[in-house]
Order: C-alpha cells, then sequence, then structure tokens
C-alpha cells in the first residue's frame, strides 16, 4: 500500500506554501521597519522644522519634552506678526545687550541706567554677583547707590578663580575715580554676595584684597527674616541673627 495513503498530501496548500511565507516574511519586515522609525526617532512624528523648534525649546533649562512640544504648538498657532516678534526679540538680545563698562551690569548702551542717573549715591558701592541680584536689591527701591557686578563668585572646586571675575576691575575702580559714575570717589563698599559657602569665600577674599584702598568694607544684614519663628529657623541663620544684632539705643 502507498506510504501516502495514510498521509495525504494537500496539493493546493503545498503550492502556497511559498506564497505564504513570503507573506509572512514581508509583514515582519514592515513590522520592523516601523518599529525602528518609531524608536529611532520621535521627531519622525513631526515635520522637520518643527522638529528643530522642540529640540531647541529641550535645551532651554527646565524645559523637557512635553513642554518644550506645548510651547512649538504655541508658537505654530500663534500669528506670524506675533511669532516673528518673539524671533526678533530673541535675535536683539543676542545682539545689543551687553556689559555696562564701568559696573558690567547688563545693558543696552555703554553705561546702564544705574550708573547714568545722576541722582544716584554714586560714592557708595555695592558689590554682587550676577545682574540679576542687582534687579532683586533694586526692586526693593530701599538702595541709592551704585553697583559693581562680579559675574560670578570663587569656586576653586570649580575653576573658577579671581582672575575670572571681575575683581580686578573693581580694585580699579576704587583707585581711580575716572573709572566711576561721574568720576566720584567711593567711599563705602557693601559686599552683597549670597549667604553660601562660597559667597563667603568671595567676601572674604575681597575683604583682603580691598583693604589696602582705605575705603569703608561693609556686608548687608543677616538674621531672622520679618514674620518667621525661631523654631524653624536654621543653625546659620540663628548664628547670622546673634553675630549681626543690634543695639536698641536711641531707636
Amino acid at each position: 500500500m502507498p506510504s501516502d495513503a495514510f498521509h495525504p498530501v494537500d496539493k493546493t496548500a503545498s503550492a502556497s506554501a511559498p506564497d505564504v511565507a513570503e507573506a509572512v516574511s514581508l509583514t515582519a519586515a514592515g513590522a520592523s521597519r516601523v518599529s525602528v522609525g518609531s524608536v529611532s526617532s520621535r521627531g519622525g512624528l513631526y515635520p522637520a522644522p518643527v522638529e528643530r523648534l522642540i529640540e531647541e525649546f529641550c535645551a532651554l533649562p527646565g524645559i523637557g519634552r512635553r513642554s518644550a512640544e506645548r510651547l512649538a504648538f504655541h508658537v505654530l498657532k500663534s500669528t506670524a506678526p506675533d511669532a516673528l516678534r518673539l524671533a526678533r526679540a530673541i535675535e536683539s538680545v543676542k545682539t545689543s545687550v551687553r556689559h555696562c563698562d564701568l559696573c558690567w551690569n547688563l545693558s543696552d548702551a555703554a553705561i546702564c541706567g544705574v550708573c547714568a542717573n545722576s541722582s544716584r549715591d554714586r560714592s557708595t558701592m555695592l558689590v554682587v554677583e550676577q545682574p540679576k541680584d542687582l534687579l532683586a536689591l533694586e526692586q526693593t527701591a530701599m538702595y541709592k547707590g551704585v553697583y559693581h557686578v562680579l559675574m560670578g563668585r570663587l569656586s576653586p572646586l570649580d575653576g573658577i578663580n579671581a582672575s575670572d571675575l571681575t575683581i580686578a576691575a573693581l580694585i580699579e575702580r576704587l583707585r581711580n575715580p575716572s573709572k566711576n559714575p561721574g568720576s566720584v570717589v567711593p567711599r563705602e563698599v557693601i559686599l552683597g554676595l549670597n549667604p553660601t559657602l562660597e559667597g563667603d569665600g568671595t567676601a572674604l577674599f575681597l575683604q583682603r584684597e580691598l583693604a589696602s584702598t582705605g575705603v569703608r568694607i561693609t556686608r548687608l544684614a543677616r538674621g531672622l527674616p520679618s514674620g518667621s519663628q525661631l523654631e524653624y529657623a536654621n543653625r546659620a541663620v540663628l548664628a547670622d541673627a546673634i553675630v549681626g544684632r543690634q543695639s536698641l539705643d536711641g531707636l
């Protein structure tokens, strides 16, 4: 008896087997292409200009992918004049803003608005780390003198030394009145550095460097802020409050 009597062969299935195998192979290849495309580039879903805009927003501090996408779509939905106004503002910041020739504050002219203001007390100079610190102090409307911006603070671990800051320019201002607004001789230098380890180290360094100039050196007061409670203050704040205590005589 023929052996194929018990194992009948389906001629139709046999003939279509190569076609089935080819179809399976093509399907697998297609699925592979889709998978690779979706994994290798999330931005492939967007046109190239939109993806470039998203990537630029992602490079900003504190901006993740989702936030960058929202910003990009906001720009897309904006009118052309609004979007171009934003682009021109960014371009203007990079081409027009510079540092003041006297105090290193941000300015769109050779001399910043603070140095150019003749009503300021030009004999008093407040030293700060960054232009943003200057702006914070100006918002209090309590200080009427001029400034000097160090453009950083000493941090040997990060490779930031005195030569990387504007300390030499500060000393020159104290020794050469022509480097000050109105050529006024400074009488007091206030150290307004941040109350951190690096800030305190920078203040001590400046105190030693400026001692030979004969100018009075002071620093911003520290201690308990108004409305706070002793039990919630840390030891550093309490220590500053004790060291910087004031007399009540004459109050």
